[in-house]
């Protein structure tokens, strides 16, 4: 199991741009697949973005699409979310989590979290 921490949360305006950090503490993070997810108050969790080991395949959940970008440093051990023309229906807190093997956009299939980092975006 891989400790992850995520950092970048914050508030800001309706339309403004965010980027989430996710560290790993171990080099194997390298070597699996890495999601973000999203809880909003009162609400199931869901995906938001996948990205495979080596970066060269990425997916987005359809609500975020066009607007947040999936990258990863394997040599820093961090996945990125950057986070544009954002809106107040992406608040919510956000949690990376890592899985050996390809990707998946299921939660249950990933064995390391994150803590998770809050995001709010105003109107």
């Amino acid at each position: 199991q891989v400790h992850l921490a995520e950092s970048g949360g914050g508030l800001v305006q309706a339309g403004g741009s965010l980027r989430l950090s996710c560290a790993a503490s171990e080099r194997t993070f390298s070597s699996g697949a890495v999601a973000w997810f999203r809880q909003a108050p009162g609400k199931e969790r869901e995906y938001v973005a996948a990205i495979t080991w080596s970066g060269l395949t990425t997916d987005y959940d359809e609500s975020v699409k066009g607007r947040f970008t999936i990258s990863r440093d394997n040599a820093k051990n961090t996945v990125y979310l950057e986070m544009n023309k954002l809106k107040p229906e992406d608040t919510a807190v956000y949690y990376c989590a890592a899985k050996d093997g390809y990707y998946s956009i299921y939660d249950g299939d990933f064995t390391s979290w994150g803590q998770g980092t809050q995001v709010t975006v105003s109107s």
